[in-house]
């Protein structure tokens, strides 16, 4: 897509298209779920604003994340920028593994802020509008299977793998997790430094994520190692409201 630009501005070009590359799935992800929650509504399928209506919401975004991928990746020709395949039996190790390691840096980090007087912001998503068991059962799958694969097609595989044509490893996964977590601000609750925390902590597990996709080169292990962590989240809040 930048052959033969002069280094410092192929840097920029890439780093320009990578932030396209976000703002284009928001925005197709905007246009397809809430029209389709919606129409949910209309139909009388789920009631206004509850949990049916929010899992509508949350997997027609994910929808419209994957058809801003698609049509990114024809749109700039890189059709060769993903790179996946069936998780080898060392790479499902690989993901369990990090799953449950994503989930202690989490409860790390969050017990490291806590002793010096520092809490994060609680995600919407977390905050059911109804029966919070079903609301928390179908979010483990939703999670496992939706949330976190096609997060990381996008932010790892399109935005990371964009970035690494134009820079090292190092600021390559750095950026791209930057970006990561940006893009979960609005999404937060709490006083600006409780989301800003938040933030923080989404860019470490972006980074755990991002090396992911470095040592293995298959962008469905650090998607489903993202799901496992996801789907681990909503266990521990399904347990607790059993």
């Amino acid at each position: 897509m930048t052959e033969e630009l002069p280094a410092s501005l192929d840097i920029a070009v890439r780093v320009a298209s990578a932030a396209f590359a976000i703002v284009f799935a928001l925005v197709v992800a905007s246009a397809v779920a809430t029209p389709v929650a919606n129409l949910a509504v209309r139909i009388g399928l789920v009631d206004d604003g509850g949990n049916g209506w929010r899992l509508l919401r949350t997997l027609g975004q994910f929808a419209g994340f994957l058809l801003a991928v698609t049509g990114y990746l024809v749109l700039t020709d890189q059709r060769d920028l993903l790179r996946f395949s069936r998780p080898s039996i060392r790479e499902v190790g690989i993901v369990v593994g990090a799953g449950v390691g994503l989930l202690a840096i989490q409860y790390g980090t969050l017990f490291a802020l806590q002793q010096i007087g520092l809490s994060t912001g609680q995600n919407r998503a977390v905050v059911p509008a109804g029966d919070p068991v079903e609301y928390y059962l179908a979010m483990v799958a939703v999670s496992l299977l939706v949330v976190g694969p096609v997060e990381e097609v996008l932010f790892r595989g399109v935005v990371q793998g964009g970035l690494r044509r134009a820079f090292d490893a190092p600021p390559a996964v750095l950026i791209a997790s930057v970006l990561f977590g940006l893009v979960h601000l609005s999404g937060i609750q709490g006083t600006p430094a409780e989301r800003w925390a938040y933030v923080g902590v989404v860019i470490v597990l972006g980074c755990v994520l991002g090396y992911l996709y470095e040592r293995t080169g298959n962008v469905l292990v650090p998607g489903l190692a993202h799901g496992v962590y996801n789907a681990a989240i909503y266990a521990v809040l399904l347990a607790g409201a059993i």
